[in-house]
């Protein structure tokens, strides 16, 4: 009787763990369409936040005209936009859409599966807080992205880098903890060496201030001023760090100091990274682990890559928008490989 209950246990798991699979590449192709929206600046071409009526988009003429005359009457178009036609206001227009309308998607895609997997029991004893939990920070999420919008609605027509890397870091922090409840969910226990398990936890955190420094520099457009490495215009280290007063504050609103911290933050993790794929190498590594910490290393690589020609080819948006989801899918692999490391039992919640 109790192997039956396990088995059957286990099969609910497998599909509250598919569920979620699914959920989670949803959120990463959201994180993709923000990034998109961000880069071609579209993010304040929808001036109103409708939950419900704003579901249905522009169809006539007429209706396009009446949006655009709302758009119009706001600081973006009267101080950057006032040449911008109809034709031109369509395409940014859609993509702010899309991305609005993908996260209701994405509420509905959570909320009713998980209604139904907690009706009929299917819930593992001890995840049902967590969900709920998740349930509450994808609405919040919304709320969050609309004050996020507000913020350039106003005489500066920019979003604020506050609320913009608050936005990011949210979708991100949900996305880490839905990939790790999968893993809690289906990951196999494997016998691994323990003394890397601090190492691994402390890299899956900087990588995520490192994902939310990426965000101070899309919020404060930090990567215009010096298009080059691995200078920053004639020096390494460049004339005029931190010449905000109170000092700390030029880590949040000057341009210079914020991607020269990003470039310092990405140095960091390179040489960290480096560090533990060759302490877990040498080690006797078992199961996909191995192959996850190659995995690793190859994300690294591109992110690299891809971080050092949004810069020399002044932010091109497929490439800028690869660069901020290589840094998701590097996030991904450090908790695979920490959650690798850290679990102790197939039933972990």
């Amino acid at each position: 009787m109790y192997n039956n209950s396990s088995a059957i246990q286990q099969q609910y798991n497998r599909q509250v763990a598919y569920w979620l699979m699914t959920c989670a590449a949803v959120i990463f192709g959201m994180i993709l369409l923000g990034g998109v929206t961000r880069l071609t600046d579209s993010g304040l071409s929808m001036v109103d936040w409708k939950p419900v009526k704003g579901i249905i988009p522009p169809i006539t003429q007429a209706d396009w005209q009446a949006m655009f005359l709302k758009y119009q009457q706001y600081p973006e178009y009267q101080k950057t936009n006032f040449a911008m036609t109809l034709d031109e206001f369509k395409p940014i227009f859609m993509y702010e859409y899309l991305h609005r309308m993908l996260g209701r998607f994405i509420g509905l895609l959570f909320a009713a599966p998980f209604l139904f997997f907690y009706l009929t029991k299917r819930i593992v004893p001890g995840l049902t807080p967590r969900l709920l939990v998740l349930l509450v920070l994808g609405g919040s999420q919304g709320l969050l992205g609309w004050y996020m919008v507000k913020s350039g609605l106003v005489d500066n027509p920019h979003v604020s880098q506050y609320r913009l890397t608050a936005h990011l870091g949210m979708a991100v922090f949900i996305y880490g903890v839905i990939f790790w409840t999968i893993l809690d969910l289906v990951a196999p226990v494997h016998k691994q060496p323990p003394q890397l398990k601090r190492f691994s936890y402390s890299l899956s955190g900087l990588i995520f201030l490192m994902i939310l420094s990426g965000g101070l520099v899309a919020g404060t457009r930090a990567g215009i001023p010096y298009p080059t490495w691995p200078l920053m215009g004639d020096s390494f280290i460049p004339p005029g760090l931190y010449s905000i007063q109170p000092f700390w504050l030029s880590a949040f609103e000057d341009m210079l100091t914020i991607q020269f911290n990003h470039r310092m933050f990405a140095y960091l993790i390179v040489v960290l990274v480096c560090i533990f794929s060759y302490k877990a190498l040498r080690s006797e590594l078992q199961g996909p682990l191995k192959t996850a910490i190659y995995c690793f290393l190859g994300l690294l690589v591109l992110q690299v890559a891809l971080g050092i020609s949004t810069l020399i080819f002044y932010i091109p948006v497929p490439v800028a928008a690869a660069h901020q989801v290589c840094a998701v899918a590097l996030l991904s692999a450090s908790l695979f490989v920490s959650h690798t490391l850290g679990k102790q039992s197939t039933s972990s919640i």
